[in-house]
């Protein structure tokens, strides 16, 4: 980790990072590279994301779930894929608002979430910026070779499949810039979703062994599930009315004059990080099953024809979504 202030950038890896590193790969953080073994029979799988102040989450957001949401958000990622996670690098952009009480608190987050899913800090570097805060991190995980699912093995007459619940993670922003209405409870749960929302890990293995093609559900169902389409050279139907919706999510819709509409917003707002996963016919009742023995939700909210791109629908008629999901500049 090259120095850039020397005293502040020093003094966070010895007390806040290093009790976090792995124990023998991550090489205590005093050397500018980790040594990892390989793994037989696997195939390494790696992924990064990067959330900035402003932009992924709001000024006065905590920085402890700052910290979890950036490893989460990478997580979903690898659930996707089917891979089991098992460390991370990390690059923190830390703003003048970073003091050592912000950063202990976000190291607090990452100390949390590496507890709930059994991973370890590697390495990755620390530098002071005038703002906004950024965080990025790069999650390592194992699939078995050749065996990670892509986007791009959809195929026609596959049954379209989403986890959880769709539409959270954008009212939760709304929660937490307190421009929507709801009752206290109702409001608390949508800001625990955009906040902290939940990867669905404990999935992958299921998603390893049942999916044609996958993907998490960030810039929305909508938009990932054009994602698949368009890798896999096919068609995806989606069914706006099969939608899953929270208990929150349902109290907000309930309230809308145009429920089309109101659909539309839920399933191309983004930040949920559930799983859309395309499945054969048959495989629906293995499926099944296995979300069940998990307690997860599971939702058919479509199937994959011949074609090519996303056909969503609403009580049966083809419509035009006016916004499909999250674009990144």
């Amino acid at each position: 980790m090259p120095a850039i202030d020397v005293a502040g950038e020093f003094e966070t890896i010895q007390r806040l990072l290093k009790p976090l590193a792995h124990p023998e790969w991550a090489r205590g953080l005093a050397d500018d590279v980790a040594a990892l073994p390989s793994r037989p029979g696997h195939d390494l799988i790696l992924t990064k994301d990067a959330i900035v102040e402003g932009v992924h989450f709001l000024p006065d957001d905590p920085l402890d779930t700052v910290a979890q949401k950036l490893l989460r958000v990478n997580l979903s990622d690898l659930a996707a894929k089917g891979a089991e996670p098992f460390g991370y690098l990390l690059a923190c952009h830390w703003s003048p608002r970073c003091g050592w009480p912000e950063r202990e608190a976000f190291v607090a987050g990452l100390r949390r979430d590496q507890a709930i899913f059994d991973i370890s800090l590697l390495g990755g570097d620390t530098v002071k910026t005038p703002g906004p805060a950024s965080f990025s991190a790069t999650l390592l995980g194992w699939a078995p070779s050749g065996a990670a699912v892509s986007r791009a093995g959809a195929q026609p007459g596959d049954l379209v499949f989403v986890t959880g619940t769709i539409g959270d993670g954008w009212l939760g922003l709304q929660a937490a810039q307190a421009t929507l209405s709801l009752e206290p409870e109702r409001m608390d749960a949508l800001e625990a979703a955009y906040r902290t929302p939940m990867p669905r890990v404990e999935f992958a293995p299921v998603v390893l062994g049942l999916a044609t093609a996958s993907a998490d559900v960030s810039d929305g169902l909508l938009a990932d599930a054009a994602h698949i389409a368009e890798a896999s050279g096919v068609s995806l139907e989606i069914d706006l009315e099969r939608l899953p919706m929270s208990a929150a999510a349902q109290a907000w819709f309930e309230g809308r004059v145009d429920p089309q509409a109101a659909l539309e917003l839920l399933a191309g707002g983004g930040d949920d990080y559930e799983i859309l996963l395309t499945v054969p016919a048959g495989a629906e009742n293995a499926l099944r099953r296995e979300a069940e023995r998990r307690h997860l939700r599971l939702t058919c909210v479509g199937r994959v024809v011949e074609g090519r791109g996303l056909s969503p629908r609403y009580l049966g008629q083809v419509i035009t979504a006016t916004r499909t999901g999250w674009t990144h500049g």
